[in-house]
């Protein structure tokens, strides 16, 4: 994404900061004049999070590496993104959503009893009316932008292929802005089981007459691809072949690979839906069972994927002051 110093980025789903630190080791990393460091520790970095003790955490990390001077309001504000249309834009919108089907609230009804209900966000800026929360996301991010404002969103499969108010919010995307890549993720790299991601990169645009997206290029890392938390973990060296192919320094020059493809405007809305859940390349797991690993060495690698995650929901329970909380091995049963 190659922020610079003089943009202003936000994650409106900051968690504790990690795109926004991201985003300010790039940003910092050129010679910068004492007004430019200035706007850069001060107003160049924005978030938003929802939950309380997530957003302290956050605040300190940034303030941790030198962002936001302490006698300054945090730049970090306590709400839901999602509440209301932006009251400022963004060069740069980096984020990676909470995961999950619906949004949701809780409501005492005349038996005093605790129910559910789906949240729907009532926003003109909005180009579909949903309580999918992955889809609002994506509406809110396109609204944070400025004009010729550039996103990388992660997403889950649903928002590629949902119908109803998905196929609404696909195709205003590919009229409305440039909706250049679509990096697919493999599986194994979130905790949720079975949710499979990817990341979504475009650019808001101007109103006009012609769809904005000429092409959308798809780089397929997930098709015989496998990765586990410990015993596989994903590493920076394992998207370099999706960088070259995005090539930042010039991202209108690129050449199809056998994992990148590009798909015409027309091709995407001809189909049913506006889909956008396309793969091409044979899934070598499919067609031959014996290549899969013994169920022993699966279940192995699942409880290592689960013993991870225990570690790291332990070492935040530790860190927000929860007493007992040691992380502990998982035992296989007999």
């Amino acid at each position: 994404m190659r922020p610079t110093a003089s943009m202003r980025v936000c994650d409106p789903a900051a968690g504790t900061g990690g795109f926004l630190l991201a985003a300010y080791e790039q940003m910092k990393s050129a010679r910068l004049d004492p007004d430019e460091k200035r706007l850069l520790r001060d107003r160049a970095l924005r978030g938003w999070e929802i939950v309380d003790a997530t957003a302290r955490l956050c605040a300190m990390n940034l303030l941790l590496h030198g962002i936001s001077a302490p006698e300054n309001p945090s730049l970090v504000t306590v709400d839901d993104a999602l509440r209301s249309a932006p009251s400022e834009h963004f060069d740069m919108v980096l984020t990676n959503p909470p995961f999950g089907r619906k949004s949701s609230y809780k409501v005492i009804n005349a038996l005093g009893e605790s129910e559910r209900e789906d949240m729907s966000y009532l926003r003109e800026d909005f180009w579909a009316t949903t309580s999918n929360k992955q889809l609002n996301f994506l509406q809110h991010v396109r609204s944070l932008l400025t004009i010729n404002g550039r996103a990388a969103i992660v997403v889950p499969d649903n928002v590629l292929f949902e119908g109803g108010a998905g196929e609404t919010v696909r195709r205003r995307l590919l009229e409305q802005c440039n909706a250049h890549t679509l990096l697919r993720l493999p599986t194994g790299i979130f905790y949720a089981g079975g949710v499979k991601a990817n990341v979504l990169f475009f650019d808001r645009k101007p109103p006009s007459e012609k769809p904005w997206t000429d092409r959308l290029w798809i780089y397929d890392f997930r098709t015989n691809q496998n990765f586990t938390l410990k015993t596989r973990a994903l590493g920076r060296a394992d998207l370099d072949d999706f960088v070259a192919c995005y090539n930042p320094g010039n991202r209108h020059e690129r050449t199809e690979t056998e994992r990148f493809h590009a798909f015409s405007y027309d091709e995407l809305v001809a189909s049913d839906k506006a889909f956008l859940d396309i793969f091409w390349l044979r899934d070598e797991s499919l067609e031959d069972t014996g290549n899969l690993p013994a169920p022993e060495v699966i279940a192995a690698e699942i409880v290592e994927d689960l013993q991870a995650a225990l570690d790291q929901f332990a070492e935040i329970a530790a860190s927000l002051g929860a007493s007992g909380v040691e992380p502990g091995p998982l035992a296989m049963p007999d």
